[in-house]
């Protein structure tokens, strides 16, 4: 199949107290974007880790998952929610494209400190993989999943890794350097989107397969190229066995 995707954005904007508005921000921004685009969102954009309105989180996935199909015709969406699946919780990145959910990954990492593992069932590590959509070789890691070197293996070979995060405010430098690092040893794109909010970095941005970093400062949606030939040209410039 033809690649359609010609740009990278990475979204940062505040996630506020209603559910509706935050849905609302996120399809604006999508609307905006041009067509051919793969688009990150903050992890758990739409409601933020709301513990003392768990079960409201949780029920408000299906609407979002439904409005955010009708506005992924010729665009990839990938943000993270919070939904229940049988008895259990899980935070799901999905990723949206022409009016379907084409991938699921439930967060399989949690955040002791946060107490994640207090609200929702981890994932299974064994469901982080590379996946392909439009011929693109895709990986995904949300938030603390960055940490684990044992993941970042599972990822060789993509093309663009996918970062949905809520990355605490005191440990920004790391976010940073992961992000970065991340896709220098891997040399290709990553898409990182971290949230506005206070307790957060806010340090959405793109790194390319050079290292290269653009954050988004005060831009909700930071564009740049996306590029096959700069990864190959990459890979064989510096040759360390990545096909």
């Amino acid at each position: 199949m033809e690649n359609i995707i010609k740009n990278l954005c990475s979204l940062s904007f505040i996630t506020t107290q209603s559910y509706e508005e935050n849905l609302q921000t996120l399809l604006n921004l999508v609307k905006e974007s041009s067509d051919g685009s793969i688009i990150v969102a903050p992890e758990v954009c739409l409601t933020g880790y709301d513990y003392d309105n768990f079960e409201a989180m949780y029920e408000f996935a299906p609407h979002a998952t439904n409005e955010i199909k009708k506005v992924s015709n010729g665009k990839i969406i990938a943000l993270t929610m919070l939904e229940k699946r049988g008895e259990d919780v899980y935070n799901f990145a999905k990723v949206f494209k022409d009016g379907a959910v084409v991938y699921e990954q439930a967060k399989a990492k949690l955040f002791k400190f946060g107490d994640e593992h207090k609200y929702m069932t981890a994932g299974n590590e064994e469901d982080i993989n590379i996946f392909e959509i439009d011929g693109i070789k895709f990986g995904l890691l949300i938030c603390f999943e960055l940490r684990f070197k044992t993941l970042w293996q599972k990822l060789e070979g993509a093309d663009v890794i996918l970062v949905p995060a809520w990355w605490g405010e005191l440990r920004r430098e790391n976010f940073k350097t992961i992000t970065q690092a991340l896709a220098v040893i891997n040399q290709c794109y990553l898409v990182a989107s971290d949230s506005l909010n206070e307790e957060c970095t806010g340090e959405s941005g793109i790194i390319t397969p050079f290292g290269e970093v653009q954050r988004n400062g005060n831009k909700p949606c930071l564009n740049i190229p996306y590029s096959p030939k700069e990864i190959k040209k990459m890979r064989k410039y510096m040759d360390v066995g990545i096909g």
